[in-house]
């Protein structure tokens, strides 16, 4: 594998084949102030605005939410990422992260936004028109009208390409008709506009932009939902409904690119608000820890309360750590474009699809952090967490559709590992070449890099990072095998692919916080960096031993009899790992939360 010696521009899902330095990443320690005084602005709008009419919003008052997204247009949280020239704020990607954290505490409004300024308003930023963007935006930048996105239909989920909703030329030549029904359309109960997939003549999948007053258009009743119940979700349906020819979004026949573009967008933002929520399920749950008592303490102090506090947060670093990583990745390249050329929003787009790989690891890694940390906060409560008087039951409920929107977390682990292939077989990445390198080493008898117990090599945590070179050797040998046996049908063997999808994300989520905690140490100096150096080692500990055993699993998939046999042995010598008192290391970590009442480094 290559080494990276100075910060380049960095290829979608090169991080498995390629050894990162850590000044070649961004992390949180890299905001800039200016960052952190919108993300203030924002918070200081969520504490004062939303937060008190929070009861108003579960209950789905239209008026309510309609005069919210008009504030928070007037505060810029509508126009972050929306460029300068089209009246939005052309905000860093790193900013929407840092501004997403103070989203947490009302989910059903946090969703209401980000439905409307991704899939809402990304299809017209980017694809849209000059005339497009003209009529629309100002109103949705503005909050006065709301967007909402209609894909989904009765039959068909993760399937998009099934849809059977139809769009036909009139027979003046002026509109389409649109015929056909959506489901679980969030937005839908208070939405101005519809960006509607439907397929022209019945085959080509294209987009349209629809007025929500449209003749034609109804909307069913609003879904009974086990959780977020102050977001709009109805179906809606179409009879004869007329749309402007105008109104094409991007070319006919050519709608799911744009489908699938707002989508990589929407997975980087479920991902990444995702650590902020386990920061809340922390700080919520070591208040509660701390006042209630059993059996003489307050629960704060039992070994089990303090595995459940550390692990919230060593997980919360680990996707945060994650999250800038690739936020960084995205504004170096948008960074790089010239605003003022003509083919800016059309490259921009192609940045956001370069790290499509990276977007649906953080969409699964990170909702599935999250549903840990919300499940244990509930644990933390007891009897309590199940009441609705408590904030761990509605967090609880909230964060349960994060692993289902934007693609279930089933199709998104699909994805990584189709993706990864097609880059290989492009030849965008070396994939093959650099796995009959792994196989050809890891099965001959010459020497390996190998993890030393005694640490004797003078580069700080270098046994960790031969590890973090040889998780990628194990799960690119893993990849490899596989392709290798079912070649084209590798698609069918579904739990294969899901494993060896594990495997990749287990390796970009320990690099990332590997690299976070060098850079801090780095620049902050390794006294201050206790706790980051304690979380790494923990959560890498942890991390080897699930793509061991998730690897192992999958070779007796792959292989039987010697071959088998010989295929273990070379994970073996490639995972050679000692185990780290990791009991220990939580009860220090959960010290810090406890005396913080926080995470620990907010």
């Amino acid at each position: 594998m290559t080494s990276v010696a100075t910060k380049r521009m960095v290829q979608g899902g090169e991080f498995l084949i390629t050894d990162a330095n850590p000044n070649s990443i961004f992390t949180r320690d890299d905001l800039e102030e200016i960052q952190y005084q919108i993300a203030s602005a924002i918070k200081e709008f969520f504490e004062k605005e939303v937060i008190p009419r929070a009861e108003e919003v579960e209950s789905l008052n239209a008026d309510t939410i309609r005069e919210l997204m008009r504030k928070a247009g007037d505060v810029g949280v509508l126009g972050l990422e929306v460029p300068t020239a089209m009246g939005g704020y052309g905000q860093k990607k790193s900013t929407a992260l840092l501004v997403g954290e103070s989203h947490t505490k009302q989910s059903s409004f946090s969703g209401c936004i980000a439905v409307h300024t991704s899939v809402g308003m990304i299809p017209i930023v980017y694809f849209g028109t000059e005339a497009q963007r003209r009529q629309y935006l100002t109103k949705l930048l503005s909050g006065e009208w709301i967007a909402a996105y209609c894909l989904t239909e009765p039959h068909c989920g993760s399937d998009a390409m099934a849809i059977r909703t139809t769009a036909t030329l009139s027979e003046d030549g002026k509109h389409y008709i649109i015929n056909g029904s959506k489901m679980w359309i969030t937005n839908a109960g208070f939405a101005n506009l519809f960006n509607v997939a439907a397929k022209v003549d019945g085959k080509k999948f294209t987009m349209f932009i629809v007025e929500a007053d449209t003749p034609g258009i109804t909307l069913g009743a609003e879904e009974k939902k086990m959780g977020l119940t102050g977001s709009s979700t109805r179906p809606v349906f179409f009879d004869n409904v007329k749309v402007p020819i105008e109104n094409i979004l991007g070319e006919i026949g050519k709608g799911h690119h744009i489908a699938f573009n707002a989508l990589n967008m929407g997975r980087m933002n479920i991902g990444s608000s995702s650590y902020a929520q386990l920061k809340r399920s922390i700080s919520i749950s070591v208040k509660y820890a701390k006042l209630r008592k059993a059996f003489g303490k307050t629960i704060a102090d039992f070994g089990l309360i303090k595995h459940k506090l550390a692990e919230m947060a060593i997980k919360a670093y680990a996707v945060e750590s994650m999250a800038f990583r690739t936020a960084g990745l995205i504004d170096d390249q948008l960074q790089s474009l010239d605003p003022d050329s003509s083919d800016y929003l059309a490259r921009s787009m192609e940045v956001l699809r370069e790290y499509a790989i990276e977007s649906s690891i953080m969409k699964v890694y990170g909702s599935e952090a999250q549903g840990y940390g919300v499940d244990e906060a509930l644990q933390i409560f007891g009897g309590n967490g199940y009441s609705k008087e408590y904030p761990a039951e509605r967090d609880y409920r909230d964060a349960r559709p994060s692993r289902i929107f934007e693609g279930t977390n089933e199709i998104n682990r699909m994805l990584i590992v189709d993706m990864l292939i097609k880059r290989a077989m492009s030849g965008t990445l070396p994939i093959v070449s650099t796995g009959e390198q792994i196989i050809k080493d890891v099965y001959d008898t010459g020497p390996l890099p190998q993890i030393d117990p005694d640490q004797k090599d003078s580069s700080p945590f270098s046994k960790e990072k031969t590890l973090i070179s040889n998780m990628k050797k194990a799960s690119i040998m893993l990849l490899w095998q596989a392709a290798q046996k079912w070649m084209i049908a590798l698609a069918e063997e579904q739990e294969v692919v899901a494993a060896i999808s594990d495997c990749i994300m287990e390796t970009y989520a320990a690099e990332s916080t590997y690299l976070r905690t060098l850079k801090h140490i780095e620049t902050k100096g390794e006294e201050s960096s206790t706790y980051h150096i304690t979380m790494m080692q923990v959560f890498l500990n942890d991390a080897v031993m699930r793509l061991e055993i998730t690897a192992r699993k999958t070779l007796a998939v792959i292989a039987e009899g010697a071959e088998l046999g010989a295929s273990l042995k070379s994970l073996q010598r490639l995972l050679q790992w000692q185990p780290i008192n990791t009991v220990a290391a939580r009860r220090q970590i959960a010290d810090k939360i406890i005396d913080r009442e926080s995470y620990p480094f907010d």
